[in-house]
């Protein structure tokens, strides 16, 4: 029963590398962008969540609006940013993305300081539920359930909306969807919208399961997505999916075996020096959208 409370608590934290992994894969994907500054979102939304529920009393109304800032921000740095580099190489957006990565978390740090936020009232932190003889935390529950019905939202999204399809053949063909009148700036600003939406979710749940944000906070998460995408193979919504949850239950069952070797930290990267030298092309080799 311990080794499976471990897996469980491994696929929890593996569904927001998840959330990670898919925005920027939907980015990489389709504009062939390295979006390092989606790290920046991730704690801006995660602040704006604390900020908000603080000065309201309510999560209910904290936690959609940092999604919708996320996702607003989203499409600002898509405009502002990566829209004017469009015609430039690849390697200028991604340092563009650094630079702004770096702009963002230096703001939040002057704005707020150093020191952190925290919630001040977090109800669900120390609750626990009882299933199947496992104790696990409620907040970990929420956060999986919350990531399953977020992904497998915008998996029905993509699969059966008019908005999906057009993103698929823009995906594709931009030319040719371009030719059949899909506005390609638009479905640009939609890609931006929704991976840092999933941004913001992760944010908000992370504030809540650790009660507490920093300035930095984006950044231990950020590399991971990043080496998540890598591991499922760049572009490869499938592989990311696989890669963030096994990575997740890597980590689990790494700080019980590995604990002194290796930190939990980095077992991300020992994963993906291993994973490069064994299969430079990822875990899943067909590209899948």
């Amino acid at each position: 029963m311990y080794y499976l409370e471990l897996a469980v608590q491994g696929l929890v934290f593996g569904s927001m590398y998840a959330l990670m992994a898919i925005g920027l894969t939907l980015i990489y994907g389709l504009m062939r962008i390295l979006h390092v500054a989606h790290a920046a979102v991730f704690t801006t939304a995660a602040y704006v969540a604390v900020i908000v529920t603080n000065a309201t009393g309510s999560l209910w109304i904290g936690a959609p609006v940092s999604v919708l800032i996320a996702a607003c921000a989203g499409v600002l740095i898509n405009r502002l940013v990566y829209q004017p580099l469009a015609s430039r190489p690849p390697l200028v957006a991604l340092i563009a993305s650094v630079g702004l990565m770096i702009l963002m978390e230096d703001a939040i740090r002057i704005v707020f300081g150093n020191l952190g936020l925290s919630f001040d009232d977090n109800p669900w932190l120390y609750e626990t539920l009882d299933l199947a003889g496992m104790t696990i935390g409620l907040l970990q529950a929420v956060m999986f359930l919350s990531a399953t019905a977020v992904l497998t939202g915008f998996a029905a999204f993509i699969a059966f909306s008019r908005t999906g399809v057009a993103w698929r053949a823009t995906l594709a063909n931009p030319q040719m969807a371009t030719s059949f009148g899909v506005d390609v700036a638009r479905v640009h600003d939609m890609n931006f919208a929704i991976g840092s939406a999933f941004a913001g979710v992760a944010g908000v749940l992370i504030a809540l399961l650790n009660n507490y944000v920093e300035p930095g906070m984006g950044m231990v998460v950020g590399y991971k997505a990043l080496a998540v995408i890598v591991l499922g193979g760049l572009g490869n919504m499938a592989g990311a999916l696989i890669g963030s949850l096994l990575l997740g239950v890597v980590e689990s069952f790494g700080t019980i075996f590995l604990t002194d070797v290796l930190d939990r930290d980095a077992i991300a990267a020992v994963c993906l020096v291993v994973v490069l030298m064994l299969r430079p092309q990822g875990l899943v080799w067909r590209r899948a959208v």
